[in-house]
């Protein structure tokens, strides 16, 4: 069985590793279900705003350790001055200690659009059925959706679609829409219409899902949410919404900054579309940009990008993603 592949809590995990001495935020979903509008999901990341079901350790009156530098201590910080044995743990969530990403699978664009297509015709539709809403997030390995209805989750890791009900995980390897959506027990379909949907096609056509450009999508989602927290929770950056994955777009993205001063854009990660064939960083600032300003380098969009070959060429990607939404925010807002 694929090692991401069990009945999963997030919080619960984080907070048995990390011990009573802390309480501790994450990147993930977890149970149980939030039934509150106006988001029907938890907000792991947030340092103090919490469903109290979720903090498996709120009786602990220690530091508040989170993924990004807006809390008490950061899982950085934890690992670098107390606890070095954490390190594994925060990498493979992506909450610290984060590794490069690795090379592009040599499938990877025709595996994204296959991987596009599940994510908003099934994984995306079963939370749609159940409380209107359709945003996804990242999931450890891959990518799914908040826990909805009877603390249900559908995401995907590798090439694996899973359902978790309660502490029950099930899973079967992805080969068709029909296939995904009898597992998920939804109808693939294009309900949930967003801006760049793909189209529903041939539901019995087999999808091109590698392993390994899952694996990627994962880690990519992952680098994304753990850069987007991060400037939400920057000091002095302004009117950040939630960071959610949105399966029409099929990216990680949030808004943030003073729409009245003009300084309000949209920070987001892409895997890739029909406009760019592999990965990208973007700002899609609101209002017209200044463009004499060479940052604004992209002709797609009124705003500006991060290619791959940049990224992969850094020696630190977090970093360098961090830096260049830090940037772009400065820019638009100071």
């Amino acid at each position: 069985m694929h090692e991401h592949i069990t009945a999963r809590n997030p919080m619960a995990e984080a907070a048995a590793a990390v011990g009573d001495a802390y309480r501790v935020r994450v990147l993930e979903p977890s149970p149980p279900a939030v039934t509150a509008e106006p988001f029907l999901a938890d907000d792991p990341a947030h340092p103090t705003q919490h469903n109290s079901a979720k903090d498996s350790n709120s009786a602990a009156e220690g530091p508040v350790v989170t993924p990004h530098s807006g809390g008490d201590l950061s899982w950085d910080e934890l690992i670098t001055t107390q606890r070095p044995d954490l390190a594994d743990f925060a990498a493979d969530r992506w909450l610290g200690a984060r590794r490069q990403l690795p090379d592009l699978p040599s499938d990877y664009l025709a595996s994204l659009f296959d991987y596009h297509r599940l994510a908003y015709a099934v994984v995306a539709e079963t939370r749609y059925q159940s409380n209107g809403k359709f945003g996804l997030r990242y999931t450890r390995g891959g990518f799914g959706t908040p826990f909805f209805g009877e603390d249900t989750q559908v995401r995907v890791s590798g090439n694996h679609l899973v359902v978790q009900n309660r502490d029950q995980a099930q899973a079967v390897t992805i080969t068709t829409l029909r296939a995904a959506g009898e597992f998920a027990k939804v109808t693939p379909t294009v309900t949930a219409a967003e801006h760049d949907s793909p189209e529903l096609g041939d539901i019995d056509r087999p999808l091109n899902a590698s392993r390994a450009v899952g694996e990627f999508l994962g880690g990519w989602f992952g680098l994304a949410t753990a850069a987007l927290e991060e400037l939400r929770f920057t000091a002095g950056v302004t009117d950040a919404e939630r960071v959610q994955l949105w399966p029409g777009h099929f990216d990680s993205a949030m808004a943030a900054g003073d729409a009245a001063s003009g300084g309000r854009a949209t920070f987001g990660f892409s895997p890739g579309d029909h406009a760019h064939d592999e990965p990208y960083v973007y700002v899609g600032a609101w209002s017209d940009v200044d463009r004499s300003e060479a940052f604004w380098n992209e002709t797609n969009f009124n705003g500006a990008s991060l290619s791959w070959r940049e990224l992969s060429a850094a020696k630190d990607h977090y970093s360098a993603v961090v830096q260049f939404l830090k940037h772009a925010y400065s820019l638009l807002n100071d």
